[in-house]
């Protein structure tokens, strides 16, 4: 191979700035010898159609996208991937232990690879007694036993990088585990140079002003110490204790903590539960019987914004990374302060009011469903970003609340829903097990829950004298361990997960829904999602095109346009189980299907149970 064709072999993978600096070390001789005319009738030209060249490739994984993504102002890696949620326990066991581990994820990278995703967010693998299932860290320099070593890690996110993806890291530094060296040395003595890592409230002080505690058995957010005499605070479990983040050295530990990862060379953090880190440190009583208002009195507390910005100023601002915190505050100016590029602190807002619409087993309301997501495009149309999910890690399955899990409605559901989430404007975030479709598992009895909040309301009824079989019925619905059954790869025992007995019981669907099966099915969720995640790649207008809602006050059809430099897509869904018709005003009898979840899409705007079509207008 001559220096010329190796030039234009490599000149189309490598960034412009590099594209001239490998011309000029190719032909330095060239140059100097026959300059002028070099110049002009091989130089120019070249390099021109190189820059052409390149400036058609993805930033985010070289993809080549198609040229109407060539004219988008404030392009960013982050708001073009697709972000894939891995809950680590439960997604692949490599020793069979029945616990997903990190080699697990390694040995399965091919087939995240395959799904087309761009980056992978890993729920909490640090060192932790476990008991929020990682959420409460007892070592953010080190990896649970559990999981693996830190040569696992290191193994799994070169493999991360060597297949063209990006992982980000859940960092939960609200609190941390009452097993941390900070802690156990907080509470050791009042004089401890760590005390004030806490918050701590001398008992000689009389009792302190009631906080609400989301996961405590009493909920009850004051732990009463006798060591000390004291009570600390924990707005989640007794075993996570909130860190003072009024105090400079606990930020600048967290600081030094996120620069040990980003050197390490991960992609970003989403910072669990960050909107609720900032205190008064007065601890004002809140209005009586609205203590457990928790957004309204707990959120967006004074300095939140302050610290951000020099969490930014010191780390995230000198690394090309992704940020997104869990919460969007109280309001749209909350929000928008969060994530402005001109404030300086986080890149995307991930707000909650969306995929709540569907708390209540007896059903949501489309029409509200809509005019939630609409409302939250609008206010961030011009300004900031937004992450689009409906499940999470926190949640029940996407299809058991959002769609319809029997077997009649199941997959076509589940891909209308997909198809939601894979053209609506914002970072799509997709929890790992919802492209087969799997469903909650709905448990009969209490101890085959794991989940420890669960537990403790579990008991916390029993001592109110609470209705149990109410209680009952209400988790089988909305559970989080109905997302953190394990996940299914084929129909063997143990649904391929793990060869030991797992941490919990696996999904008896197993069988018929898992990787196996649906990866040789033309017509399976797999697939399905394989499909409309390139379909998102090749056209830009699903990333960045204007939104725009029609039909509004259809109760059963979502129906909007999205529309970019002279492209328009109009995208059709029913989130029924019956023929409807879609009253959009276009004329669709022209249009092209780009995507359906029929064989035979609609072509009339009468949908068929739970149809998803988009057309290219």
């Amino acid at each position: 191979m001559d220096k010329v064709q190796y030039f234009f072999l490599y000149a189309r993978i490598l960034e412009p700035r590099k594209i001239v600096l490998t011309f000029i070390l190719l032909f330095t001789n060239e140059i100097i010898i026959a300059m002028p005319k070099f110049f002009c009738r091989f130089f120019i030209p070249a390099i021109s159609i190189i820059f052409a060249v390149s400036s058609c490739q993805s930033p985010v994984t070289g993809r080549n996208m198609k040229s109407d993504s060539t004219d988008i102002p404030g392009r960013k890696w982050w708001k073009e991937a697709v972000v894939y949620q891995i809950y680590p326990r439960s997604f692949k066991d490599d020793n069979g232990d029945g616990i997903g581990d990190l080699k697990g994820i390694i040995s399965k990278l091919d087939y995240i690879k395959s799904l087309g995703i761009d980056a992978i967010w890993l729920n909490p693998i640090y060192r932790s007694p476990n008991d929020d299932n990682g959420y409460d860290v007892s070592d953010y320099r080190n990896i649970m036993k559990d999981f693996g070593t830190m040569e696992d890690f290191d193994a799994l996110l070169k493999g991360i990088h060597q297949r063209g993806l990006k992982l980000v890291m859940d960092l939960v530094v609200n609190h941390s585990s009452d097993e941390h060296e900070w802690f156990k040395q907080s509470r050791s003595s009042r004089t401890s140079p760590y005390r004030n890592y806490y918050h701590w409230w001398d008992a000689e002080r009389g009792k302190p002003p009631y906080r609400y505690s989301l996961f405590d058995v009493n909920h009850d957010a004051w732990k009463y110490d006798s060591l000390t005499n004291a009570y600390y605070l924990h707005y989640f479990s007794r075993k996570q204790a909130d860190l003072n983040w009024e105090n400079p050295q606990v930020r600048k530990e967290v600081f030094d903590i996120m620069k040990f990862w980003l050197n390490k060379g991960i992609d970003g953090f989403r910072l669990d539960a960050f909107q609720f880190v900032a205190k008064d440190t007065s601890f004002p009583a809140f209005p009586a019987g609205l203590e457990n208002n928790f957004v309204r009195y707990y959120a967006m507390g004074p300095h939140l914004h302050d610290y951000l910005q020099e969490m930014n100023r010191e780390v995230l601002g000198k690394y090309d990374v992704m940020s997104v915190a869990e919460g969007a505050g109280n309001t749209y100016e909350d929000a928008h302060k969060l994530v402005d590029s001109d404030r300086h602190e986080l890149n995307m807002a991930y707000a909650f009011e969306g995929v709540d619409i569907a708390n209540d087993p007896k059903g949501y309301s489309l029409l509200h469903f809509k005019e939630v997501f609409s409302r939250w495009d609008s206010v961030f149309a011009n300004k900031g970003w937004l992450s689009v999910f409906l499940a999470n890690h926190d949640q029940a399955r996407m299809v058991s609340r959002f769609g319809n899990d029997s077997p009649a409605f199941r997959e076509l559901s589940s891909k209308m829903l997909s198809t939601f989430i894979l053209t609506m404007r914002g970072t799509p975030y997709y929890y790992n097990g919802d492209e087969l479709g799997m469903t909650n598992i709905r448990f009969d009895k209490i101890e085959d829950y794991r989940d420890m909040p669960t537990l403790n309301e579990y008991h916390h009824q029993r001592n109110m004298g609470g209705d149990i079989q109410k209680f009952m019925e209400k988790i089988k619905y909305s559970c989080r361990d109905n997302s953190r059954t394990p996940f299914q790869w084929d129909s063997s025992a143990g649904a391929g997960f793990s060869t030991g007995t797992p941490w919990i019981k696996v999904n008896p669907n197993y069988r018929t829904v898992n990787v196996a099966v649906e990866g040789k099915d033309p017509n399976s969720c797999l697939i399905y999602f394989r499909n409309i995640v390139k379909l998102r790649k090749d056209n830009p207008v699903l990333v960045y095109g204007k939104y725009n809602l029609l039909d509004k006050d259809n109760p059963n059809v979502y129906a909007y346009t999205r529309e970019l430099n002279g492209k328009k897509l109009l995208v059709l869904l029913n989130f029924t189980n019956k023929l409807v018709l879609a009253n959009t005003g276009i004329d669709i009898s022209k249009a092209k299907i780009l995507i359906g979840n029929y064989a035979s899409p609609s072509v009339n705007g009468q949908l068929q149970p739970y149809e998803a079509v988009v057309y290219e207008l």
